[in-house]
């Protein structure tokens, strides 16, 4: 008698799948319906996701560039002689005239803030599934963003749990005027809760958070601190709701006193940060990278090091880096006023310069990206879940406190 594949044994069809490359896993759900079903089975999922690495060259090396408020997929192939860079637009699931003002990448997961701050969605570009969420209200002061944001998990052992961080804080006056407004979304239940946070610290809202296994990142320094400088980095753990301390940068890079450090995740593994001069010494740029991190603590290891002298100016890199560390370089944008060109640095003072071929009327952007098979959670079906009158309380209290600093005229 014939074995169909229909009868092959769940344990068995398992151990096919999970030895089947990301990139052609789509394509093996279409064999048939059982496969299809259990290779979208969280088990599965969770089982393929925790498997040891075994992405290929070309899935490690993968970008996501947000340039003219659009998303591209970007693939750079570093070369001595003839480096080239290559983008595609990616499939569009909006609508033609919305326009994407930021980009955050969490396990597969691209977080969307839309320019008209009015709209935020979670995309699976792999799967193809996304989230929408609605925020509860806009801010936009002269027209600025001024929320920062960040899309981590809950459950860190099945990248489960989905939430999504905004927060405004206004800290450089007075300590009596001052402003600050930390809440959260929770994808399961599909409400928001304001959260008790009374910062120490001061993130600046034009800085990015990484997420990096389920906790977002971002630069930070003492609140109050008579530098204004965010010369540390500090995590909020999307387990417990909570921001952890300051967490030291690495000390030889506080000496030299680098006047821009830019966080980037390496391969959804490591944080690394990019310490920069601007005209002070800009023949100096430090990449380092963590051997351990979580809320608490963090140790660094230096993965790059260049100093050119008066030879060559090092370019300053913008918005996001990516590295590479098995060719040991990092690239990401330069910045200059109309046309972008994309930076390539290594060891030994490589410096290579990329034309882009466009015109950019904003800042454009980098992150690396990882496709994954994590699955967006969607709402319940029926109304959304009424939030409670201490959650209503708060809400209205804030807004009372923000339309009264308003009128300080103080933003």
């Amino acid at each position: 008698m014939t074995t169909m594949i229909s009868n092959l044994p769940t344990v068995l069809i398992e151990e096919i799948l999970i030895r089947v490359p990301l990139k052609s896993l789509r394509a093996v759900r279409l064999t048939c319906k059982i496969w299809n079903t259990l290779s979208n089975s969280r088990s599965f999922l969770k089982l393929y996701i925790g498997k040891p690495a075994t992405a290929t060259r070309e899935e490690d090396s993968m970008m996501v560039a947000m340039m003219n408020f659009d998303l591209y997929s970007m693939r750079v192939v570093v070369d001595d002689v003839d480096p080239s860079i290559a983008f595609k637009r990616k499939p569009s699931f909006l609508e033609e005239q919305v326009k994407v003002s930021q980009v955050f990448h969490c396990e597969g997961l691209l977080l969307c803030i839309f320019k008209d701050n009015t709209k935020v969605v979670v995309w699976n570009p792999y799967c193809g599934e996304t989230r929408w969420i609605e925020p509860r209200f806009s801010h936009r002061p002269r027209g600025w963003d001024r929320f920062s944001y960040a899309l981590g998990y809950k459950d860190k052992e099945s990248c489960d749990s989905f939430k999504f961080l905004r927060f405004i804080d206004y800290f450089c006056f007075a300590p009596e005027n001052q402003f600050f407004w930390y809440e959260i979304y929770d994808f399961d239940s599909d409400s928001w809760t304001t959260l008790d946070v009374t910062p120490n610290w001061c993130i600046m809202f034009a800085n990015l958070g990484i997420t990096l296994k389920g906790n977002t990142y971002w630069c930070a320094g003492e609140r109050n601190s008579e530098d204004d400088i965010a010369d540390h980095i500090i995590c909020f753990d999307f387990t417990s709701e909570r921001f952890g301390p300051l967490l030291p940068l690495p000390t030889s890079v506080r000496d030299h006193e680098y006047e821009y450090v830019t966080l980037s995740c390496v391969r959804e593994e490591k944080l690394a940060a990019l310490f920069q001069h601007n005209e002070s010494n800009p023949y100096e740029l430090e990449i380092w990278i963590t051997t351990e991190i979580n809320a608490e603590m963090v140790s660094w290891s230096k993965f790059l090091m260049m100093d050119t002298g008066p030879r060559i100016e090092v370019p300053l890199i913008w918005e996001g880096f990516f590295i590479d560390e098995e060719k040991r370089n990092a690239m990401g944008f330069d910045e200059e006023f109309s046309r972008k060109t994309f930076i390539i640095i290594g060891e030994a003072g490589y410096v290579r310069k990329l034309d882009i071929g466009v015109d950019i009327d904003c800042r454009p952007k980098v992150c690396s990206y990882v496709p994954s098979l994590v699955q967006i959670k969607k709402p319940a079906g029926g109304k959304r879940k009424r939030q409670s009158s201490l959650e209503t309380g708060l809400f209205e209290q804030n807004m009372l406190r923000l339309e009264a600093f308003e009128k300080l005229k103080l933003v």
